[in-house]
C-alpha cells in the first residue's frame, strides 16, 4: 500500500515537473536605446541654444497671412489624410477597449431547448426504460430537454499576460494620437508651402507680361530702324520670335497656377475653384526668425518621434506578452440555471436548480510551434521599432540642421540675386539706349532682356524657397501641430 502512494507521489512530481518544464519561455532580446542617450547637445546654432524652441509657438501666431490661415482651417476640417488619421485613433480605442474587456469575467444568458431519443439497447435507454419519474410513471420517449440561467467563463490573469496586451493596446492608441500629430503638422507645412509657390507663379507671371510689353516696345524700335535702314529683317524676325517665346512662357505659366490651385483644393478636400490670396507683397515679405532650441527638445515636440517612441514601448509589451504564452493559463466557467426534461418541471425547485464550476490550468507541452514563431515575430518586430526610432531621431536632427544651414545660405542668395537684378535692370536701359542710337545690334539688347528674365525669375524662386524654407524649419521643430 505504501508503495503504491509512493509510485502515486513520484509520478505526480514528475507530471508537475515535465509540466512546468515545457513551460518554459525564451528569453527577449534585450534592446539599448543608444542614439537618443547620444543625441548632440546643440544645432551648432550659437544665436539659437538659448533660445525658445519656434516649434512650441501654435500655427495660428506662427503664420500671418489670413488668407493663408483660413485656408489651413479649411484643410483641418476636410482633408482625408487627417480624416483618416482620425479614424485610426477610434480603431485603436476600441482596441483598448477590447483587452480591458478580457481582464473581466463574461457572463452570458443562456436558453435551450431540445429532444434527444436513445437506442433502447444502449447505456442511457436501458437505464432510461427502468427509471420512473415518480411511481408508477415511466420516464417520457423521447427526452426532451429545457435550460435556461447564466454562463461565466473568466481567464484569470496570474502572469499578467493580459494586462501586458492592456499596455501595448494604450501604448499603441497614444501612437495613434501622435500619428495624427504629425499628419496634422504635414499639412499645415504642405498647405504653406503651396500657397508660397502659387504666389510665386503669380509674380513670375506678372514679370512675363512686363517682359512681353518689353519685347513689344523692341519689336516695334527694330521695324523703325529697319525703315530707316538702321537694321535688318534679321533682327525683326529675332525680336518676333523671343515675343512668341514669352507669350509661350506665359500659358505654361498659367498652366501651372490651375495645377498648383488644385493641389491645394485636394489638399482642403475639395473640388477646383479659386485660391483667395493677395500677391502684390510676397517680393517684400520678411521671412521669420525661426529659433531652434536644443536638440533634446525634438524629443518632445516632434510627433513623429514620440509616436515612434510610443510603438517601441508597445513592441516591447507585445514581446513580454507573446512570452507569457508560454505559460499555463488558469480559466474557470461557472453556470446557474434551471434544467428538466419538460418545461412544466422547470418551476419546480430545487429539483430543476442546476449548478456547475470548474477550473482548468493548461498549458502547451508539445508542438509549441505557433506561439514560438509569435513570439520571434513579436521579438523581430521589437527590434525593428528600435531602428525605427533610431532613424527617426537621427533624421529629426539632420533635418533641422541642414534646414537652419539653409535658411542662412537662402538669406545670402536672395541678397546676390536681388543685387543681380536691379544690375540687370539697368544695363536693360543702357542697352536700348544704345540701341535707338544705332551704337548697340539687336543681339545686346535680346541678350540683356534675357538674362534680366531670368535672374528676376530666379529672384522670385529666391524668395518663395526663402518662405518655404523658414515653414519646412518649422515643422522639422514639431511646430503646426498644437
Amino acid at each position: 500500500m505504501m508503495e503504491n502512494l509512493k509510485i502515486k507521489q513520484t509520478l505526480s512530481v514528475a507530471a508537475i515537473s515535465l509540466f512546468l518544464i515545457g513551460c518554459k519561455a525564451p528569453m527577449a532580446t534585450v534592446i539599448q536605446d543608444k542614439t537618443k542617450e547620444t543625441i548632440p547637445e546643440s544645432f551648432n546654432e550659437k544665436t539659437a541654444e538659448n533660445s525658445t524652441n519656434s516649434g512650441t509657438v501654435p500655427w495660428r501666431n506662427f503664420f500671418t497671412d489670413p488668407n493663408l490661415v483660413t485656408l489651413i482651417d479649411t484643410a483641418l476640417k476636410n482633408n482625408q489624410e487627417l480624416l483618416i488619421a482620425l479614424q485610426n485613433i477610434e480603431i485603436a480605442k476600441s482596441n483598448v477597449l477590447y483587452t480591458k474587456g478580457r481582464l473581466k469575467p463574461t457572463v452570458a444568458a443562456k436558453v435551450g431547448a431540445g429532444v434527444d431519443k436513445a437506442g433502447r439497447y444502449t447505456s442511457e435507454g436501458a437505464g432510461n426504460a427502468t427509471t420512473e419519474i415518480e411511481p408508477g410513471k415511466e420516464m417520457p420517449e423521447p427526452l426532451g430537454n429545457f435550460e435556461g440561467g447564466l454562463v461565466a467563463d473568466w481567464e484569470v490573469d496570474i502572469w499578467k499576460k493580459l494586462r501586458t496586451e492592456k499596455e501595448s493596446s494604450i501604448a499603441h492608441y497614444l501612437s495613434t494620437v501622435e500619428g495624427k500629430n504629425f499628419v496634422l503638422s504635414t499639412l499645415i507645412a504642405e498647405v504653406a508651402d503651396h500657397y508660397y509657390e502659387l504666389l510665386s507663379l503669380d509674380n513670375q507671371l506678372q514679370i512675363i507680361h512686363q517682359y512681353i510689353d518689353l519685347q513689344k516696345k523692341a519689336l516695334e524700335i527694330a521695324k523703325v530702324q529697319k525703315q530707316a535702314m538702321a537694321a535688318t529683317e534679321l533682327a525683326v524676325k529675332k525680336f518676333e520670335a523671343e515675343l512668341a517665346k514669352s507669350k509661350a512662357t506665359e500659358y505654361d505659366i498659367l498652366q501651372q497656377i490651375t495645377e498648383k490651385e488644385n493641389e491645394i483644393n485636394a489638399l482642403l478636400g475639395r473640388y477646383p475653384q479659386p485660391i483667395v490670396r493677395s500677391s502684390e507683397g510676397m517680393m517684400s515679405t520678411i521671412p521669420q526668425t525661426v529659433f531652434t532650441g536644443l536638440p533634446a527638445e525634438l524629443l518632445a515636440n516632434r510627433p513623429d518621434i514620440k509616436q515612434a517612441e510610443l510603438e517601441l514601448k508597445a513592441a516591447k509589451l507585445d514581446v513580454e506578452a507573446a512570452r507569457k504564452e508560454f505559460y499555463p493559463s488558469l480559466a474557470i466557467s461557472a453556470s446557474l440555471g434551471l434544467n428538466a426534461f419538460k418545461p412544466s418541471y422547470l418551476v419546480k425547485m430545487p429539483e430543476s436548480v442546476a449548478f456547475g464550476l470548474a477550473g482548468e490550468l493548461a498549458g502547451p507541452l508539445i508542438n509549441k510551434s505557433a506561439i514560438k514563431a509569435n513570439f520571434q515575430t513579436a521579438d523581430a518586430r521589437q527590434l525593428q521599432a528600435l531602428y525605427e526610432y533610431d532613424k527617426t531621431v537621427i533624421n529629426a536632427y539632420l533635418e533641422v540642421a541642414n534646414l537652419m544651414s539653409k535658411v542662412k545660405n537662402m538669406d545670402q542668395y536672395y541678397q546676390l540675386k536681388h543685387q543681380e537684378s536691379q544690375s540687370l535692370d539697368q544695363a536693360i536701359d543702357i542697352a536700348n539706349q544704345l540701341f535707338r542710337n544705332s551704337r548697340a545690334d539687336y543681339l545686346e539688347v535680346l541678350m540683356n532682356q534675357r538674362d534680366a528674365l531670368d535672374a528676376k525669375m530666379e529672384l522670385i524662386d529666391a524668395k518663395e524657397k526663402q518662405l518655404s524654407t523658414v515653414v519646412d524649419i518649422y515643422k522639422s521643430l514639431g511646430g503646426g501641430w498644437k
